[in-house]
């Protein structure tokens, strides 16, 4: 890329669950006032805003930034399902990198209702519909929701391909629960054992139990990315920059693999860690912190994969020997991730940035991750997309 990109600011509210929360636009705005506070900056400064979400009407963005400012800039609204935080922070990037910006306000909320993701519109085709008949030839279970039926049967592949036990999955869950007893904007702060997530309800007899799921919740998070040039004249931090970015959508082997693994988007994670692995001449072993997309126990484990962390196969032996916690190769998730902090869709993405900066400043408190100086954030919606995002620490 030909402008460095920084993180001046980020902002984040405490996750809630459905009926918890406060109405969007003042989730949106109280994420986007941290932000600029966190930057130092007003939001007059602002000259373009991302603002990302799933469930809710057009222009909604401009709804959630107007209690903060009404300037004129360009308000984009962004829907790229479960990835649509971190595509939002893909676009202000780009804004960025291009010339076409030089502050840039990156926004992820959303406003979710109890229960299983579903279709909002059943009056046309559903974009799942390939992916439904895909994961019915393969997985079959239509009783199950959607979600579940999708992770469940690609954690079920792994499980088939390579003998992981469920305890593995079980055991990615208990270390969320420990990560997230340091994180108190995580949702699900009890520590779990191995053993809790085993005997939990079984939703997919021996493929799944409910603690392996993450829970719907409500909120936002927000961040400002100013070019350095920006930053420099207006005497603002560049201290966490973004080195390299990727954004992939399906090939034709997503379906035609005929591996669940493929139809929840494993190939293209690998391809968009590959892309930024080479942007930004990174090793995957020099990487000290990631936050991937763990909406199940099972995405996290095919995803250590997917990501270059472990070798494919590897994700047991990985988890075994505590390879992806502190003390170990990795610190995974130490936010707690999906699966504690909980996942709103359009949020996600963008308290992936707010854990990974305050990770790379060093404050972030009891969960810091030592000399954390090279983060990746793994950010995945069916359908489908993928966002993977380096950090650096400058310097």
């Amino acid at each position: 890329m030909s402008t460095a990109v920084c993180v001046a600011g980020v902002g984040m509210i405490a996750f809630t669950k459905p009926g918890s929360n406060e109405p969007y636009p003042v989730m949106a705005a109280e994420a986007t006032r941290q932000a600029l506070a966190d930057a130092g900056i007003a939001y007059s400064a602002l000259q373009q805003a991302y603002a990302g979400y799933v469930y809710g009407d057009s222009t909604a963005g401009q709804r959630a930034l107007y209690d903060v400012g009404m300037t004129g800039i360009p308000v984009f609204n962004v829907n790229n399902n479960c990835s649509t935080g971190s595509t939002a922070l893909f676009l202000a990037r780009q804004a960025i990198t291009s010339g076409a910006a030089e502050c840039v306000l990156a926004l992820g909320f959303e406003q979710m209702k109890p229960g299983a993701l579903g279709t909002v519109f059943d009056d046309r085709p559903s974009p799942f519909d390939a992916f439904d008949r895909k994961a019915e030839a393969l997985v079959g279970m239509p009783e199950l929701p959607l979600a579940l039926r999708y992770f469940g049967g690609a954690g079920k592949a792994h499980m088939d391909r390579y003998g992981t036990p469920l305890e593995t999955f079980a055991k990615v869950r208990a270390k969320a629960s420990r990560h997230a007893a340091r994180n108190p904007l995580a949702l699900l702060r009890k520590e779990l054992s191995t053993e809790d997530v085993m005997n939990a309800p079984m939703l997919w007899p021996g493929v799944l139990t409910r603690l392996m799921a993450c829970p719907p919740t409500c909120g936002a998070a927000a961040a400002v990315l100013v070019s350095e040039s920006f930053a420099r004249k207006h005497g603002l931090r560049t201290d966490v920059r973004i080195t390299a970015q990727a954004m992939t959508t399906d090939t034709p082997a997503s379906l035609q693999a005929n591996d669940m693994m493929n139809v929840v988007g494993y190939s293209l994670s690998k391809e968009a860690a590959r892309q930024v692995y080479e942007q930004a001449s990174v090793d995957p072993r020099d990487v000290n912190v990631v936050e991937l997309h763990d909406c199940f126990a099972q995405n996290e484990v095919i995803s250590y994969e997917a990501l270059g962390l472990c070798p494919e196969g590897g994700a047991t032996a990985f988890v075994d020997a505590g390879d992806n916690t502190f003390g170990g190769r990795v610190v995974t998730n130490p936010s707690g991730g999906l699966l504690s902090k909980g996942h709103p869709l359009g949020a996600t993405g963008l308290a992936q940035c707010y854990e990974l900066t305050h990770q790379l400043r060093g404050s972030a408190g009891e969960r810091q991750v030592p000399e954390a100086r090279v983060g990746l954030q793994h950010n995945l919606g069916l359908g489908g997309a993928c966002v993977v995002t380096m950090y650096q620490q400058a310097g």
